[in-house]
Order: structure tokens, then sequence, then C-alpha cells
């Protein structure tokens, strides 16, 4: 067993909130601020899913690598040195983005939030409702009765 599948299920849910935002946030954006707010929300749109992507690929590939042990140096080096990537990147993206004349910053900023908040709680629901095991791999002694009340 591993978490593989659950990640594939946050990046497709993540996928459709994405186009829900994009939708909504181009729609409210052009209403707002014309076409530079539209820009802006499909911008935040596209952060949020690219570091939706990030996320979730990082522990994929952590997963494998690390042949499954949670634990290892390998897992935790892959994971953070996406979340460090994902923090360089946005830092670099917000300086460059912040003075662009095709940028509506309050457009962007508030997709970008709402994105993050929305994938925040797709993560709490897929894993929620996700069926792993604590416990995998192990194996009883044969002929031992299992028995929850069974004091060891």
């Amino acid at each position: 067993m591993s978490a593989v599948p659950i990640f594939k299920r946050i990046l497709a849910y993540g996928g459709i909130l994405a186009i829900a935002i994009a939708v909504v946030g181009s729609v409210i954006g052009l209403v707002v601020a014309g076409g530079v707010g539209l820009v802006s929300a499909l911008i935040g749109t596209i952060m949020a899913v690219v570091f939706l992507g990030i996320t979730a690929a990082s522990i994929v590939v952590a997963t494998k690598v690390a042949k499954g042990d949670l634990l290892s140096v390998a897992f935790f080096g892959i994971v953070m040195g996406a979340w460090l990537l994902k923090l360089v990147v946005f830092i670099v993206l917000i300086v460059l983005l912040k003075d662009q004349p095709w940028i509506q910053t309050q457009v962007l900023f508030l997709t970008v939030v709402i994105a993050v908040v929305g994938t925040l709680v797709v993560d709490v629901v897929v894993i929620a409702r996700s069926r792993l095991p604590y416990v995998s791999d192990i194996s009883l002694p044969s002929g031992a009765p299992v028995t929850p009340d069974r004091p060891d």
C-alpha cells in the first residue's frame, strides 16, 4: 500500500478546483478590472496549480525513491527540496509581477489566496475520505490467533 493513489486523487480534484477558480476568477476579474483582471486571475490560478502539482509530485516521487520508507533521508530531502523550490519560485514570481502594468495585484492576490485555501480543503477532504491502513506489510507469527483484546 502507498499514498500514491491519494495524491493522484488530490491532483484530480485540484485540477477541477483550478478550472472552477479560473472561470469564476476570470469573470470577476474581467468585471472588476477588465482584461488586466482576467489575466491576473488566470496567472494566480496557474501559480496555485503549479504549486499544488509540485507538492503532490514531490511526495509521489519521494515515496518511490525511498521505496515507501517515509522516515528515510531521501524522502525528506525530496519533499523539503520541493517546498524550498516552491518558496523561491513564489518569491521570484511576486517580485517580477508586482509592478507589471498588465497585472491587477488585488485580483492576483485574492485568486492565489482562494486557490491555496481551496487546495487545503481538497487535501483535507481527500485524506479524510481515504482508506489507507496505518500499518502495512506486517505478518503475524503463524498459528497466532488475531484477537484485539489479547495482551502481549
